[in-house]
Formats: structure tokens, sequence, C-alpha cells
């Protein structure tokens, strides 16, 4: 596979490993030999040429390209390689939160606000400029050299794209941190949807587990639906104003997040 990928890029990048693989995708590390500079190269699995997962990842590379923000993942190059698109990211040398959620536990309030207020100004730009994630959660959130970055907008909404990803009556996101909105195929997320996966995050970080830890993906998509959200179990004044964020930010309806 390695041979086959150096073969086609000769001259722009020479592969050195795989970083990590997906239903979609495989990451690799490799050389950018203009640049010379390390990158993270990813490329569409050659077994995995359906025509919805295609369109998703052509999605991913303009959605992508648009976004121009400090805390989020960019795009460097893309193009097709040997009848596989892919395309070049930067090298991140931290991990994403949810290795760090794995080996911790839970975080400080004071290292899960920063994560969280960086992740908050990388949406809030996005949606600004007409994108909604849909998939915010501890994967997508990569920590590098004490910044945080938003990753993987494969399934983003761009307002006012002629984009239909996903069959009729499919959800798509991941069980623990899918907003109410996100069930219901009659409605359209908009960027409060990202908000109320963002606020699962936080009370994953402040708690170990997400708010909705059920052992069933159906389960844990009915407590986002009837459930109301559990509340931060720390106490103190820093702790009730945390609670308060997420309290609003999980809020069943929408127009119950706004701030007050």
């Amino acid at each position: 596979m390695i041979e086959r990928l150096n073969a086609a890029l000769e001259g722009r990048y020479r592969i050195e490993r795989e970083l990590g693989a997906g239903g979609m995708a495989t990451v690799w590390l490799a050389r950018d030999l203009r640049h010379d500079r390390e990158v993270a190269l990813k490329v569409v699995r050659p077994d995995r040429f359906d025509p919805d997962l295609l369109t998703r990842f052509r999605a991913e590379i303009r959605t992508t390209a648009r976004l121009n923000h400090p805390n989020i993942l960019p795009l460097f190059d893309s193009g097709e390689v040997d009848g596989s698109l892919f395309y070049v990211m930067p090298l991140m040398s931290g991990e994403s939160l949810k290795q760090r959620l794995e080996r911790e536990g839970e975080l400080s309030s004071l290292e899960s606000g920063r994560i969280a207020v960086a992740a908050a100004r990388a949406l809030a730009y996005a949606h600004e400029h007409g994108v909604i994630h849909r998939d915010i959660k501890p994967a997508n959130l990569l920590l590098h050299l004490g910044q945080t970055f938003v990753a993987d907008f494969g399934i983003a909404l761009v307002t006012g794209a002629d984009q239909r990803l996903t069959a009729t009556g499919i959800s798509i996101g991941t069980p623990h941190y899918m907003s109410p909105e996100q069930l219901d195929e009659t409605l359209e997320p908009d960027g409060r949807s990202d908000q109320y996966s963002l606020g699962c995050v936080v009370f994953e970080m402040l708690e170990g587990q997400p708010p909705f830890p059920k052992h069933s993906a159906h389960a844990t998509l009915v407590a986002h639906l009837t459930q109301a959200p559990p509340h931060l179990a720390s106490s103190g004044r820093e702790a009730a104003a945390f609670d308060d964020i997420v309290q609003r930010a999980l809020a069943k309806d929408p127009d119950d997040a706004s701030p007050r």
C-alpha cells in the first residue's frame, strides 16, 4: 500500500507510516517534499469507493478549505492519487481530548474551561460562515502545544448548500453527544446543536463520563430526547457556574439555550 501511494505521489509527498484508520479513510504520516515538513495525509480507503462516502469526503475538503481560524485544523492541500481522494493537514504532535480523558479520567475546571472556550470560538466562527459541525466529541478536539483544534468536518452541514449526505430517516453523529434536533429528520440543526454537543463534552471533562452514559446507542438517544441532564456533582461557586452553562447548553429546546 505504501509503495503504491509513494509511486503515485512521487515528487510531492513521501508516505512514511500509518497514523490511524477509520471507516472511510486512512491517515498517513508523510513528508511534504516541496516544503520539507511532516504532514498528515488522509486518503480514502481503496475498498470504500461508495459514491455517498466520496461525496461526503469531497464535501469535507470543500468545507475545511473555506474555514480559516486558529482553533480549526487547517487544510494544506488536496487532490487525487491512484484513483483515491486525499487531503493534507498539519501533523499534530499532541493527542485528542478523547485520548487525554482515557488517560486521566477527568480534567480540572481550569483546563476544561480553556479547552471549551477555544472550541466554542472555533465553532462560533464556523457558524458565522454557515458551517454546522454536527459531530463535536472528544475525538474531534485535538490538543497540540497547549492549543485546542476542532477537526473532522466530515458530516458538517453547510447552510444553503444542496447536500443530503445521509438517507432519509438516518441520524448522523455520535450518540453520546448528539443534540435532540439531530435525532429529528424534520429539523435542520443550527449552531445551537454544536453548542449542545460541546456541553456534553464539557460535562465529560468535569465528570469523567458523558451526561447520558447508557449501555446502548438506542438508550442514549432516547435519553437525549426525554431525560433532563444531570447536574455536575462538584460543589462550590466555580462548579455552580459550570453547571449553569452545561444545563443551558443541554436544554431540550434550542430556544432555551440562549444566555440569560
